[in-house]
């Protein structure tokens, strides 16, 4: 760990900094690769229409192309589609052209100039602070529901150490409801048999019963009940689990970015450790091709680049899998040396990511054919996403393999891992934005901050471990990680791009990075100017056009339980106006004086340290900021 530290007499409290890059780069890449990268990616892939990576011969290089040329998106496009990389591809990295890698080094960016977390950079449009402080409430919300699946990745490790594994088989014979194989008819004149190889995908009906593993998810682990208006008692086992997943979170954070550094050097490249493994064991086993051929394809369906809704997921898929919104990419990027290429770090997370999720994929669909083989039955029947992969569909797979312990305590530990690191950067944006707010009452107190943040998140996560948790952790992911966040940051970059200026902006950045052609910037300045918000623009009009009230299955929400969603919702948001009114009441002159004045940065937007102010632009010296009573000193405690 390095301190930051004036000599100058600027009176600033020391800030950390990260000990190498090595350790920004690998938490910033355990931040993006969550557990959506492994459950939602594969599952969007074959959705919408699959993905063969076979490269023409005529093309030596197409990713090179695909992650360097990243102004030429028209050659970009050419590309993929003249090398058979499929449907859903194509949108993919266009959308992470157009507003993953934009809206990621725009973050990076605002966070590393100031060295402050995602509510103090507001000082550069302080009308905006509630964007900060919504995007931290956000994180609060989301952290608490993933702290609670990371409980239920330790709970099925834990029972993956015994063999055979517990969901192998149904209980016991008085269980109607569970069956070991799915039972699958065809309807033959009136007529139903089990031959149901040739039957017409019409003619076929499924029974409504559960797989040992969905029984096993539903009524043990869970011991889930009908509804969320039957609470029921706390489950002590995922409560116990849920108190180790926040003690390996808190003594991880406890000494800052010092001990939380080093522990990504395991956290965020062993996961990639097992999905070779179990890529490895997958590929072996009889019916993997066929998993595969069902994830990627045998040729791409071009005509689905025809259907919006394609396009629409590739934007979310890459929104939500870049962590973009939540306050985490200023946060550990605030701790990054005032000089250190961000712009370098963007592409290495940016790309890794993608290549993560394409990756996990085949591990994923691998072993999903071999246990369609296995019954018999098309790779549709059996696959499914989020939760229903993770805990249901994959560990039903893993039973079907020699030495099913061992593969089954590889990937929960795997999705333990992998949860791990995205909580950390969670938990991070909240310490960081409360030392921010208060330096001299906590940043000495880290440890003791960090344990009552902690103990904070456990306890808000208990409901989400009674009988009728699985419905709260639903309810907060629907509402909470949905269109509110595309909101915040369509704000964030109109407020960038148009209130402080895009060219301001690309200044700051060169000040860090160096100075840049103007043919560099063509291409953000596009897209943050105009390709990026209205692609923001269109899929939360979308997002809200299509909203549905939730549901987990066949379960409605009681209406009490949608009022609470919305309610969530409401304190998010509530921030954007009571931080404008805030500052507009504390500001001087006329209205209008007062809107001008703070919609521009104040005084004290800055870089933190003072040899560093010094090496602002020529056309920033002279320039008057507004003045506003409500600036404080870098060493007071920040208000709002």
């Amino acid at each position: 760990m390095q301190v930051v530290s004036e000599s100058e007499g600027s009176g600033h409290i020391a800030r950390e900094n990260w000990s190498n890059k090595r350790d920004y780069v690998l938490s910033m890449i355990g931040y993006a690769v969550g557990l959506g990268n492994i459950w939602r990616f594969p599952y969007l892939t074959y959705k919408n229409g699959g993905g063969t990576l076979v490269f023409s011969d005529k093309l030596s290089n197409p990713p090179g192309l695909l992650f360097s040329l990243v102004i030429n998106y028209a050659i970009i496009f050419f590309i993929l589609c003249h090398c058979h990389i499929g449907a859903f591809l194509i949108p993919y990295f266009t959308m992470l052209l157009v507003t993953g890698l934009p809206l990621f080094f725009l973050e990076s960016s605002f966070g590393q100039f100031c060295s402050q977390g995602p509510i103090n950079v507001w000082r550069a449009v302080p009308i905006l602070q509630g964007v900060g402080i919504g995007m931290v409430i956000v994180t609060l919300l989301i952290a608490i529901y993933y702290n609670v699946i990371i409980g239920y990745s330790l709970y099925y490790m834990f029972a993956s150490m015994q063999s055979p594994l517990p969901w192998t088989n149904c209980p016991n014979t008085t269980v109607t409801t569970c069956s070991e194989k799915p039972l699958v008819y065809c309807n033959i004149n009136g007529t139903l048999t089990e031959m149901v190889q040739t039957c017409n995908q019409s003619d076929k009906i499924k029974m409504d019963i559960q797989s040992p593993s969905e029984y096993y998810w539903d009524n043990v682990a869970l011991q889930r009940s009908s509804g969320l208006e039957e609470t029921g008692p706390v489950v002590w086992h995922l409560a116990l689990c849920l108190l180790l997943s926040t003690l390996l979170a808190g003594a991880s954070l406890i000494k800052g970015i010092k001990s939380s550094g080093k522990v990504v050097y395991f956290t965020a490249t062993f996961p990639y450790v097992v999905i070779f493994i179990l890529l490895i064991r997958g590929v072996t086993l009889e019916g993997a091709s066929e998993g595969i051929e069902f994830y990627i394809g045998s040729q791409s369906n071009l005509t689905k680049l025809s259907d919006a809704q394609v396009w629409k997921d590739a934007a979310t898929q890459i929104f939500y899998s870049l962590s973009i919104g939540l306050g985490g990419l200023m946060a550990l990027s605030s701790y990054n040396e005032f000089h250190n290429n961000v712009f370098t770090d963007t592409l290495v997370v940016s790309i890794t990511n993608a290549a993560t999720s394409i990756f996990a994929g085949f591990a994923i669909f691998s072993i999903m054919g071999h246990m369609a083989h296995v019954y018999k039955l098309p790779v549709t029947e059996v696959v499914k996403e989020g939760f229903g992969l993770a805990f249901i569909a994959y560990p039903g797979a893993l039973t079907k393999l020699p030495i099913s312990p061992l593969w089954s305590v590889l990937f929960f530990f795997m999705t333990l891992i992998v949860g791990l690191d995205s909580l950390f950067a969670e938990i991070e944006v909240i310490l960081t934005s409360l030392q921010d707010a208060y330096p001299k009452v906590l940043k000495s107190r880290r440890p003791l901050l960090t344990i009552a943040t902690c103990s904070f998140l456990y306890l808000l996560g208990l409901p989400c471990v009674t009988r009728a948790g699985i419905y709260w952790v639903t309810l907060i992911d629907s509402f909470v990680a949905t269109w509110v966040v595309l909101f915040l940051v369509l704000l964030e970059i109109v407020g960038v791009s148009y209130l402080y200026g895009v060219n301001r902006f690309i200044d700051d950045i060169e000040m860090m990075i160096g100075k840049k052609s103007p043919r560099f910037w063509l291409w953000w300045k596009a897209c943050w100017l105009f390709f990026t918000p209205f692609i923001l623009l269109v899929i939360l009009v979308w997002s809200l056009w299509t909203f549905a009230p939730p549901t987990y299955g066949d379960i409605h929400f009681p209406s009490w339980g949608l009022s609470l969603g919305w309610c969530m919702l409401v304190f998010v948001l509530m921030w954007l106006p009571i931080g404008a009114v805030y500052h507009l009441t504390k500001a001087k002159g006329s209205l209008l004086n007062r809107l001008t004045s703070v919609c521009a940065p104040s005084e004290d937007w800055r870089p933190y340290l003072e040899r560093h102010r010094k090496e602002s632009h020529p056309k920033d010296q002279g320039v008057h900021r507004a003045n506003n009573p409500n600036e404080a000193d870098d060493n007071s405690d920040y208000q709002l």
